[in-house]
């Protein structure tokens, strides 16, 4: 079974934005000494973006797949006090309390599809996955795919699980398919469908999913606004991942037709 332990840190140093994101995120240094890539609770999509990139995540890794290490990261007031950068005081202000963070990976490289090599079962499961998980952001413009050590990581899941920003409606999104597959960076290469798809049901059951969904910080779910409490939302996602692989058949056959 899929363990799930992650760590929390805190932030000891803010060393500097990534502006090709649309988030804005930032590279940090924790207590730990390691360098991590922190996506902020106050960037534009909010904690939902960080729900969506922790499961995206974890159910990465679930199936085998090779993602940087995910932590929980705290973040105090001090930060936004000494950066000079307005806009990034903003974020700072706007992020205290807990973020998330993946392991930076040192001289890492954006995957291209031109040049990049990756194994067919790798590239059947990444698209078998972006379509479970309605992950709208992984194309030739924007593949959020690293190549480290000769290996495809993946990175940058927040666009996914967009049924999530508005409750009132989730439910309509249970038997839908994923038409937006034919925009996936790695479709071409995707040539394992079928078979990758028979390890991903072997590897994702009810109980890890729920394990993964479990683990997600409960001040992530509370939003005033929202017509559903945490608990309800944390079942919510649970009936979703549990109705797509139902479909796990119709989204294969949508990829193969796309391709």
């Amino acid at each position: 079974m899929h363990k799930i332990d992650i760590r929390t840190v805190d932030v000891v140093q803010y060393i500097s934005p990534l502006r090709e994101g649309g988030s804005m995120p930032g590279i940090v240094k924790a207590n730990d000494y390691f360098l991590y890539i922190i996506k902020f609770r106050g960037a534009g999509q909010g904690k939902k973006a960080l729900i969506a990139e922790f499961l995206g995540g974890e159910l990465a890794r679930a199936i085998g797949l090779k993602v940087p290490e995910l932590v929980f990261m705290n973040l105090d007031d001090s930060f936004s006090k000494m950066e000079p950068d307005e806009e990034v005081q903003d974020l700072l202000k706007f992020s205290v309390g807990l973020n998330l963070g993946l392991h930076f990976l040192s001289s890492a490289i954006t995957y291209d599809p031109l040049v990049s090599v990756a194994p067919a079962m790798t590239c059947s499961k990444i698209v078998i996955l972006d379509s479970l998980i309605s992950n709208i952001d992984r194309t030739t413009k924007n593949p959020n795919l690293l190549m480290w050590q000769k290996e495809l990581w993946i990175i940058d899941n927040g666009a996914a699980f967009y049924f999530h920003h508005n409750w009132n409606n989730w439910k309509q999104h249970l038997t839908r398919s994923f038409p937006m597959i034919k925009d996936h960076v790695l479709l071409e290469k995707a040539t394992e469908l079928d078979k990758a798809a028979k390890e991903i049901q072997s590897e994702l059951n009810e109980e890890t999913i729920k394990n993964i969904i479990n683990v997600i910080p409960e001040e992530w779910l509370t939003d005033e606004h929202d017509p559903i409490n945490p608990d309800e939302k944390r079942a919510a996602y649970l009936e979703y991942m549990m109705a797509k692989l139902r479909l796990i058949d119709v989204l294969v056959k949508e990829a193969q037709d796309a391709r």
